[in-house]
């Protein structure tokens, strides 16, 4: 268990089948960078207590290797969709926690406490937010961490049918752009492998950490 004072974490290859690597500690700026910069990140809270994890295999995506369909291209060509990144983060983590609750009819790792948490990451300069916006509402979006060259994707959504792949785009685009070397995609899904995310070990993710942060 991680104690409550400090943000040292056990080795991310000690995590169990399902990559739980430890239980408790808190969602403070400092706890969070380190835990990123280690390859762990909080998914839950059980009994009060934060699970922080640190999967293996592991999903990830180049940015020069995302795969935008025939469809997307010319849809993004119309310029129906506006594109920011941190013109409304708080918005984006709500947003992101509702879909869940409110569509999926599902529960969410997104508490009240990881809220805060990354909000007070994103004043500090570590947390990033992509909206897209049409008719002058915000239609989809995702947002994450930046820590060095690698951006931690940490949830997205879309009210506004491949909103969400825009956004995803368009980080691709910036991290190309600034340098931004990897996107962490956490945990497997069919849509972020469709648009050219792929399976990495533990082990190897963790060297490409070490490499670029």
């Amino acid at each position: 268990m991680i104690p409550t004072t400090n943000s040292i974490f056990p080795d991310p290859n000690s995590a169990d089948e399902n990559g739980l690597i430890a239980i408790g500690g808190n969602l403070e700026t400092a706890t969070l960078i380190d835990a990123y910069s280690n390859g762990i990140f909080p998914w839950s809270v059980v009994d009060g207590r934060i699970c922080w994890f640190s999967p293996d295999p592991r999903l990830i995506l180049l940015p020069e290797n995302i795969a935008i369909s025939k469809s997307m291209k010319s849809l993004l060509k119309k310029n129906q969709f506006k594109i920011t990144i941190d013109a409304s983060f708080e918005k984006v983590i709500t947003e992101c926690r509702n879909i869940r609750l409110n569509e999926f009819g599902e529960g969410t790792w997104i508490l009240p406490e990881f809220q805060n948490a990354y909000t007070e990451l994103h004043k500090n300069g570590f947390a990033h937010s992509v909206e897209v916006w049409m008719n002058n509402e915000i239609v989809g979006g995702l947002y994450g961490v930046q820590i060095g060259k690698v951006f931690f994707g940490e949830s997205m959504f879309s009210v506004q049918s491949n909103a969400s792949k825009a956004a995803l785009i368009f980080l691709c685009e910036h991290c190309i752009k600034n340098g931004i070397e990897l996107i962490d995609c956490q945990q497997t899904t069919s849509h972020l492998v469709s648009m050219g995310a792929h399976e990495i070990s533990r082990k190897e993710f963790l060297t490409l950490l070490n490499k670029l942060i």
